[in-house]
């Protein structure tokens, strides 16, 4: 079996990575992604599947502004594939708030003993999952998944992140709202939203959803509908009173 190494306190491996944006080519250094920053990496087998998808990419990109309220500057996803899968990959995901950074020969991986052979699956050398946390270019923290058959998912989540860096964080809720144009109660309630800090995703009706989806989801015919960490809170004036007494 594999043994990975731990490279805290490490200096984290110099090399290159090619990286198209647009029609150009840019080539990118260590020192540029790490040098004077405090960089939270985390790295997954392949761009596009499940795990990764799912849940690993997107739960970082939820916690993004929260982990640079506590002094991160940039949040990077390295995986064993080359920038067309990581650029296509991204214009799939929520991943807006993260650098997909391709590592097409695996030499980055490799530096950082996390290189691993998924012949079986097809997919030659890859990288085993892990989490990191780097200041100035050398390893804090490594949260390095348990070596077990298939692709544990265990440790190098954001969630394990954050507390590491701040135990004491509060975690955003999920919150959604259900708008139409040209609604001026949807208009107050996003106001609403913005003024309590709480960051939020809009469903527009005639767009994203319909009015059979309003009833299903909201059990209403009406808008604003609100939803806040799984809760339905409900129009803009039940909102103001969530808020009152909250």
């Amino acid at each position: 079996m594999t043994t990975f190494n731990n490279s805290e306190g490490q200096r984290i491996p110099q090399v290159t990575f090619a990286v198209r944006k647009g029609e150009q080519w840019q080539q990118l250094t260590s020192d540029d992604i790490f040098s004077g920053k405090t960089v939270v990496v985390f790295s997954l087998p392949g761009a596009f599947t499940p795990t990764c998808s799912s849940t690993h990419l997107p739960r970082y990109n939820e916690l993004a502004s929260v982990l640079k309220q506590n002094g991160v500057d940039d949040i990077v996803c390295v995986s064993v594939n080359d920038t067309f899968v990581m650029n296509a990959w991204a214009e799939h995901q929520e991943a807006d708030n993260i650098t997909l950074l391709p590592d097409g020969n695996g030499e980055f991986t490799d530096g950082m003993g996390m290189l691993v052979d998924k012949n079986d699956l097809g997919f030659g050398k890859r990288s085993w999952r892990y989490s990191m946390l780097v200041k100035d270019g050398v390893v804090e923290k490594m949260f390095i998944e348990p070596q077990k058959p298939g692709d544990p998912f265990e440790v190098s989540d954001a969630d394990t992140m954050l507390d590491y860096i701040n135990p004491k964080q509060s975690k955003p809720q999920p919150v959604s709202i259900i708008t139409k144009p040209g609604c001026p109660f949807c208009t107050k309630a996003k106001a609403m939203l913005t003024q309590h800090g709480l960051a939020f995703e809009e469903i527009v009706l005639g767009n994203q959803a319909s009015l059979t989806s309003l009833k299903a989801i909201s059990g209403r015919d009406t808008v604003p509908q609100v939803f806040i960490g799984g809760q339905h809170i409900g129009g803009s004036d039940e909102l103001s009173l969530y808020f009152t007494n909250n």
